[in-house]
């Protein structure tokens, strides 16, 4: 998501005369499109924020603004911490960024809006610069309305807003003609998106029919609205991809009730086995939580038999990180944070089994791959992904990026395939 509205964001600056540059010492705007939903992501935020003083030093007129999560939860804070920073946008006012940057750069006024967070976002007409070449994000929802006691996330995006279907229609369109291979539908949680009365599924099975198209995923979904209808649409797709992320985020029922998660164990374990026996080859990702306040033992090795139990490709897996504003800020029985890294490295050294597990029935195999572009390592290596979302390096022949093609396995690790085009 964040990715996604970077882009746009890109989209708007351009519009009035502005263009990317990776170059800090002669950049004419600085600006940060920030996440919260971790400390660890705040503080590398607040970070980078104190690096960049020096520009300013070096450069009077130089534009500073940060927008995003971030700087819908700490407003005017941000400015006080450090006073470089020109204007704070919240994430309800992104859609005007294009108009503060001017206004600034005619007034030369220190700007903080954080008010509209609930409202819709007028830069869906702009078009994105895209910082990919064959797989493209659209957005199709902002907001989300399930309060999980650990999560920021509804409190620095508000409620749930859904765009309307012939705007994502159009987008998707537009950016395959571009020339994409690959659309991921985005949102906080798609499978309650509800515009113009359209269910997810109607418009997962309406996206997939777009000429041209020839892989399409979507996430993040949450699995208490996980319905039968969207198992059956990814079933009997064409493009739709066969990997769904799912976040479970723990593996105890009193764990989840405290989160607010609303699904027990067993729910989540009856719409895996759904899923699995309509879709035999899906891959299946989750998120993880550990140390979340009140965990015990008993909760955390109920968590690693879950996991034996379900079999996840991979997990996402994280320490709590105490937000404040939510709920879970103030629980009792705070998580040691020496044994939440110890339940972590357990957890995780679990996982990686699995995964690779899962991954060793692709020896030999050959998959069928979306040519992404040469390795960051090796331009002579090749990356690309499988329809289950699995990674896979090989040697750079003819291919072009974009182009899909047939891969022999020949080596199997826990994140990654190696193998030979035939």
């Amino acid at each position: 998501m964040n990715v996604a509205e970077s882009e746009r964001m890109a989209g708007q600056l351009q519009k009035i005369g502005y263009t990317l540059t990776e170059d800090f010492e002669t950049a004419d705007l600085i600006l940060f499109n920030t996440c919260c939903v971790r400390a660890t992501a705040e503080d590398k935020i607040y970070g980078k924020i104190g690096e960049i003083k020096k520009y300013k030093r070096q450069n009077p007129a130089l534009i500073i603004g940060v927008v995003g999560c971030l700087a819908q939860k700490d407003g005017e804070n941000l400015i006080k911490h450090a006073p470089h920073i020109d204007f704070i946008l919240g994430t309800g006012r992104r859609g005007e960024l294009a108009s503060v940057v001017q206004n600034f750069e005619s007034k030369r006024r220190q700007f903080v809006d954080i008010s509209n967070v609930s409202g819709m976002i007028d830069d869906e007409n702009i078009l994105p610069i895209r910082a990919g070449k064959v797989s493209a994000f659209v957005p199709i929802m902002y907001g989300c309305n399930n309060f999980c006691t650990y999560c920021i996330v509804p409190h620095v995006r508000g409620r749930e807003r859904s765009r309307l279907p012939n705007e994502i229609i159009s987008e998707v369109t537009e950016t395959v003609n571009a020339g994409f291979k690959e659309i991921t539908l985005l949102g906080q949680n798609v499978n309650s998106y509800n515009g113009g009365g359209k269910t997810f599924p109607q418009l997962l099975r309406d996206v997939d029919k777009i000429d041209g198209l020839k892989r399409l995923r979507f996430m993040t979904s949450h699995p208490k609205d996980l319905s039968d209808d969207l198992i059956s649409a990814m079933a009997g797709g064409k493009n739709i991809c066969e990997h769904i992320h799912l976040p479970v985020q723990y593996g105890s029922n009193k764990i989840l009730q405290k989160m607010n998660r609303v699904y027990t164990v067993e729910k989540y374990l009856e719409l895996v086995k759904k899923i699995r026996a309509a879709i035999p080859n899906i891959s299946l990702t989750t998120d993880l939580i550990v140390g979340f306040p009140g965990e015990n033992d008993e909760d955390f090795q109920e968590t690693l038999k879950f996991l034996q139990e379900v079999q996840f490709d991979m997990a996402f897996t994280f320490i709590y990180s105490k937000r404040t504003g939510t709920p879970a800020a103030t629980f009792e029985n705070q998580v040691d944070e020496n044994l939440k890294h110890s339940r972590l490295e357990k957890l995780m050294e679990l996982q990686n089994k699995i995964s690779l597990e899962k991954n060793l029935p692709y020896d030999g195999k050959t998959v069928e791959v979306l040519v992404e572009g040469a390795s960051k390592t090796d331009k002579n290596i090749f990356t690309g992904r499988t329809r289950q979302n699995k990674l896979v390096l090989f040697q750079h022949g003819t291919e072009n990026i974009g182009d899909i093609v047939n891969v022999k396995i020949n080596q199997v690790q826990t994140w990654l395939f190696k193998g030979q085009i035939i």
